[in-house]
């Protein structure tokens, strides 16, 4: 990883940290002031993502670490155990606070908000914004996939800001609406967390290449190999930034061994250049 796009990785994170510690303290006292669910439901979202940058950090540094014995693919998998991290906090948060929302519409508990609290939330829409933009800049600089869960964390919780502010425009003529916020905050943390989970599970399950990159790969080796051949058996392993590709070439059967290496080694040398994945090639 470039120093450069190292150092905006850093800056997303810390950043994210301290605002995000800030924004918590104001939404927990704005809440509190006025017995609000959703929006002290939405400071411990907002809490959540300094706990989830600081993990965003481990990873970062872990991931960053060269292959040694006993991790010869290298460490780039703790980004993804990061956000797998990042989706449990999440579903955590949403459980809880879905329960304590219903609990309070059954009980038809009413809020008066504030001018205060309202002002809290709009400035926590435009913050939480800026954050997921920044964080999404700084994930393709690095091109470190925690960044990207990191952005999608601050941007659900600038959404559920932004639901809670329309809450509290329209609060006086509906007895129910904090209640029903804080449901609908906590959905959409529990989607959000859903789909990080998603996304970190399936490299750990192992996944085949993207269509577009297997007539990448046919390509390729159409160019160095001009009799018939039969490519097929691809599997791909994700480390990361680092990435382990394997697939079977069929060959004619009077091809002379040494040539056929020749060949393989040549396809290899030029997926390496062009895709950045270290290939293994199964001849046949």
């Amino acid at each position: 990883m470039r120093t450069n796009s190292l150092l905006s990785a850093k800056i997303s994170c810390w950043s994210s940290i301290i605002g995000n510690i800030f924004l918590a303290a104001v939404k927990f006292w704005s809440g509190l002031m006025i017995g609000s669910v959703s929006i002290i439901a939405d400071a411990w979202h907002t809490l959540s993502d300094s706990v989830t940058s600081v993990i965003v950090i481990l990873g970062l540094k872990f991931s960053n670490k060269p292959a040694d014995r006993e991790h010869p693919f290298g460490h780039g998998r703790a980004e993804i155990i990061a956000t797998l991290i990042i989706a449990v906090l999440l579903a955590v948060v949403a459980f809880n606070f879905g329960l304590e929302s219903i609990k309070r519409l059954i009980e038809r508990k009413a809020i008066a908000f504030n001018t205060f609290a309202l002002i809290v939330m709009i400035i926590s829409v435009i913050i939480k914004e800026a954050m997921a933009r920044y964080a999404t800049y700084a994930g393709k600089e690095s091109n470190f996939k925690a960044l990207f869960a990191d952005a999608w964390h601050h941007r659900s919780d600038g959404l559920a800001s932004l639901l809670i502010v329309i809450g509290i425009l329209i609060g006086p003529y509906f007895w129910w609406i904090d209640s029903v916020l804080g449901i609908l905050v906590s959905i959409l943390i529990l989607y959000t967390a859903f789909s990080l989970a998603r996304d970190a599970i399936n490299p750990l399950l192992g996944e085949l290449p993207e269509a577009g990159t297997i007539e990448q790969i046919k390509r390729i080796c159409r160019s160095k190999i001009d009799d018939p051949i039969n490519i097929h058996h691809f599997h791909i392993h994700r480390y990361g930034q680092h990435t382990e590709l394997i697939f079977h070439i069929s060959f004619a059967s009077d091809i002379y061994l040494k040539d056929a290496h020749k060949l393989i080694s040549e396809i290899e040398k030029t997926i390496r250049t062009e895709l950045q994945v270290e290939t293994t090639i199964h001849l046949e």
